[in-house]
């Protein structure tokens, strides 16, 4: 079944002499559950593509689907639910809040959509991510690796459908790379959520069920690694 579908997506900016097309005619889809690396040279086109499959920016041309639903056929509101509740996102900066904690920099997306936290996932969150001991600490007072753990906890609060994750260890030595990885393939087989990593990592992308490749803002090759 699949969970995303990605049809003839284009991005154009710019105009005139100054017009960049960073996504020409992209199309693929993911079945739910799978484990999907996106390879590229800088500038090919990667973190666009994950913006415009995360709803955070729209696409010149082309649809973008979830769950049979056309992300870019909703109003602002509803696309700021559909972030909120669908897609989890994880940046290579972290992006935590400073003077809030670790623990509630990971309640933060459901105390934004309104809702009560659900103290059970929490715990369970903080336990995987070896974090209970630090849930006080502010983001300064943390490593660069648990830092990253807090936004992945982040990105998993939702229980999210789509797992979006740019360069989620680019700043992380090998050490705190391979423990970023674990928890994302932990989360991918154990909750199913699906997972689409940009990365420059060969080993990460060899680690995925399938790798993309993408050129000049073009899909060039879908790779099957484990059927």
């Amino acid at each position: 079944m699949n969970i995303l579908q990605v049809e003839n997506l284009t991005r154009i900016y710019g105009e005139g002499e100054n017009t960049v097309r960073a996504l020409d005619g992209v199309s693929f889809s993911v079945e739910k559950g799978e484990f999907v690396a996106i390879v590229g040279a800088s500038g090919s086109g990667k973190s666009t593509l994950l913006h415009l499959i995360g709803g955070v920016d729209r696409p010149t041309g082309g649809r973008v689907l979830v769950d049979g639903r056309d992300v870019y056929r909703q109003n602002e509101e509803e696309l700021a639910v559909f972030r909120r509740r669908q897609v989890g996102l994880i940046y290579q900066f972290y992006n935590l809040i400073p003077v809030l904690t670790a623990e509630e920099n990971l309640t933060l997306p459901v105390l934004m959509d309104g809702r009560p936290v659900n103290r059970d996932r929490v715990e369970e969150l903080l336990k995987l991510l070896k974090l209970e001991a630090r849930r006080n600490y502010l983001p300064n007072q943390l490593s660069g690796g648990q830092q990253q753990r807090v936004s992945i906890g982040r990105a998993l609060m939702n229980a999210p459908a789509l797992v979006l994750a740019d360069e989620p260890t680019g700043n992380l030595d090998s050490e705190n790379s391979r423990e970023i990885m674990r928890l994302l393939r932990y989360s991918n087989k154990t909750y199913r959520q699906t997972m689409i990593v940009i990365t420059h990592d060969e080993n990460i992308a060899l680690s995925a069920d399938r790798i993309l490749s993408l050129e000049d803002g073009k899909l060039v090759r879908d790779e099957v690694i484990r059927p």
